[in-house]
């Protein structure tokens, strides 16, 4: 049975931890915001290329670093004790995950205000298509990011194992999501893989708000086709939450 007030008190307590973690703190709402900085600071002579790119890649970043956070957060909870001790009274392992989604999700949240402002209104990002809806796609890889590091931490022994899920799982759909090379000019074995990836949406989606004026049936598409792997990962992620890694 599913407990919303042990969720929420779940949801509290993980806040207040990261409250007293600063690192995390800040590897979460200034390193994405550095990142585009970068990437604007690289591109300053062609503001076109900054334009074309920068949709997409503030979808990408949140992603990865979400990811990483929350899998080896996870995983940390486990290892301690914490989550044995937890799933020893009546917190269901429904309640423990969403209660990690909620507090993740409201980091997010402000992380993708934070990145999406800075491009908007720091970096001055031109956009044909509504800003909403760049700022919507922004939080959902976020989120899509936060879910899946939900979902792998419960395959992961050690932290360093945790983290090695980036390369094995984020990056390949990072190379072949279509920000690189459109996925119809890849090798069509890719493209079809391509197509199973969620992140392959996400860039697709940030990529056609900034060319089109009314949002297109397949960016309505590729919003939902996150959303609803959020939902998969996180359901999944409670099917396969353990107490603790031996």
């Amino acid at each position: 049975m599913y407990h919303a007030k042990v969720t929420f008190a779940t949801t509290a307590r993980i806040l207040r931890q990261l409250k007293h973690d600063p690192r995390t703190i800040a590897l979460i709402f200034v390193v994405p915001c550095i990142l585009l900085s970068l990437l604007r600071w690289m591109y300053s002579d062609n503001l076109t290329v900054f334009n074309h790119i920068a949709p997409a890649l503030l979808g990408v970043f949140p992603f990865i670093i979400m990811f990483i956070i929350t899998s080896i957060t996870t995983l940390r909870e486990r290892t301690s004790g914490t989550m044995e001790r937890l799933m020893a009274t009546r917190l269901g392992k429904l309640d423990l995950i969403v209660g990690y989604m909620l507090a993740f999700g409201l980091l997010a949240i402000v992380q993708a205000l934070l990145a999406s402002g800075l491009l908007l209104y720091g970096f001055g990002l031109v956009v044909a298509g509504p800003v909403w809806f760049l700022v919507v796609m922004a939080l959902a890889d976020a989120l899509l990011g936060t879910a899946l590091g939900l979902f792998v931490s419960a395959f992961a022994r050690t932290e360093f194992q945790a983290v090695q899920f980036m390369p094995a799982f984020v990056l390949p759909q990072f190379l072949i999501g279509g920000l690189l090379v459109p996925l119809a000019q890849m090798p069509s074995v890719l493209e079809s893989i391509a197509y199973f990836l969620p992140l392959t949406y996400a860039i697709d989606a940030l990529s056609r708000v900034v060319s089109e004026v009314i949002l297109s049936s397949e960016s309505w598409r590729d919003l939902w086709v996150v959303l609803g792997c959020v939902l998969a990962a996180v359901l999944l992620g409670a099917l396969t939450l353990r107490r603790q890694s031996k």
